[in-house]
């Protein structure tokens, strides 16, 4: 494949953090009686609450104030709980070892904080595998905006239009493609229902990414 570096979006892509973090708040909508549907939760994946927020949507439909400094320090034990045993996403180990074997730069490109990626990657022994990591922070605008992607290819010296972004959300998928980089789609339980269909390829799973690169 004629790419001169890969960037991966880190939830969802590369361990399966999004899951716990839609648990957390689902939990926390039953807890107030209100449903929290896939199709409107996933506004926020990639992104942030700018984009559409958990939190205002709840008191908007309970006519309520929350405390969320506790609502969240509660809600983020919970996720650090289940995920306690989280390995990688299936196939990315197998991934991320055939373009190390290949030399091709990669990079982290998450909306998410460097506390929260570096942490996993860390954890995981995944950081190795990565250039640069570039989070939210480090461009002046997150996803869906470009910013982050043209950022990671200037830290690693490539052309947008020759990296490749390998993501999981349509945040995700409108930033690379604002940045005029391809795109390949992995989604995973939280974003399969979403509509993909401008990527330049959908897949089950980063082993099925391995397979063709």
């Amino acid at each position: 494949m004629a790419f001169s570096a890969i960037l991966f979006d880190f939830d969802g892509v590369l361990v399966d953090t999004e899951w716990a973090i839609y648990q957390s708040w689902r939990r926390l909508f039953e807890a107030h009686g209100q449903p929290l549907p896939l199709d409107i939760y996933t506004r926020c994946i990639g992104s942030d609450f700018a984009t559409w927020s958990a939190k205002t949507h709840l008191e908007e439909l309970t006519g309520l104030d929350f405390d969320w400094h506790d609502l969240d320090a509660r809600r983020q034990q919970e996720i650090l709980d289940d995920l306690s045993s989280e390995p990688p996403m299936p196939g990315a180990l197998e991934l991320l070892n055939k373009l190390a074997a290949a030399a091709l730069p990669c990079a982290v490109v998450s909306s998410s904080p460097h506390n929260w990626v570096d942490g996993w990657l860390d954890k995981l022994g995944l950081a190795g595998y990565f250039q640069t990591v570039v989070c939210r922070g480090d461009a002046p605008r997150i996803k869906p905006a470009p910013d982050l992607f043209l950022e990671a290819a200037t830290r690693l010296g490539c052309a947008a239009a020759d990296c490749l972004v390998i993501e999981d959300s349509l945040n995700g998928l409108l930033a690379a493609q604002a940045a005029g980089m391809r795109t390949w789609m992995v989604p995973n339980r939280v974003t399969g229902g979403l509509d993909f269909s401008t990527a330049d390829q959908v897949f089950c799973s980063l082993a099925d990414c391995a397979a063709i690169i």
